[in-house]
């Protein structure tokens, strides 16, 4: 319900099945269900490429097991515009749900400082999200946020509803929309 003008790219797995169910979103949100560890990479060159837009990246602890050193190029890139959001259930979501190796002892928060983000923040309760959430999504600079166990509903998340194609320029018109900027270039004379 906070969510405003903010772009958002989920990762393969729970982030995505989550975030559609929550939202039921088909615009301002690509779900980046080929690729299970790039979504903050993806979301980078939308923040990099639109300064003037928050982005919010999604991806579930078992993408980010498969590429941590992501966080090398967003610390790299610090773009103020970009958080990267992990979605931590100790699962691999997009593989019927196995577990994630050594996942009670692996400190998400400690990784990301460990790269250096300065900006990191560890929710755990619902309470924790809204009294960090200005802090968190809102205010300028390049964070991440793990959110520890925080929503994981009983029921079964639905599957992706839009093919490839049709998520693609569904965002990408919106983005169009929203910043008056070309996505998708025009056949000559075209109106």
């Amino acid at each position: 319900s906070r969510q405003t003008d903010e772009l958002v790219v989920t990762s393969a797995g729970y982030s995505s099945r989550m975030w559609r169910d929550i939202t039921g979103d088909t615009e301002r949100v690509f779900y980046v269900e080929a690729s299970m560890s790039l979504s903050t990479m993806f979301a980078a060159g939308l923040a990099h490429g639109l300064p003037e837009v928050r982005v919010w990246a999604f991806m579930g602890d078992g993408a980010f097991a498969m590429n941590p050193g992501a966080l090398m190029v967003e610390r790299y890139l610090d773009l103020p515009n970009l958080t990267h959001i992990l979605v931590s259930n100790r699962i691999y979501g997009s593989t019927f749900e196995l577990p994630l190796p050594l996942s009670d002892h692996t400190d998400y928060v400690a990784v990301a400082k460990g790269f250096g983000v300065a900006r990191v923040f560890d929710i755990d309760t619902i309470d924790d999200l809204k009294a960090s959430f200005d802090e968190a999504f809102v205010a300028p600079g390049h964070s991440v946020v793990v959110l520890e166990d925080l929503i994981m509903p009983a029921k079964k998340l639905t599957a992706q509803t839009q093919d490839g194609p049709e998520m693609k320029f569904s965002f990408g018109r919106h983005i169009e929309r929203a910043t008056g900027k070309e996505i998708f270039a025009r056949p000559t004379g075209a109106h």
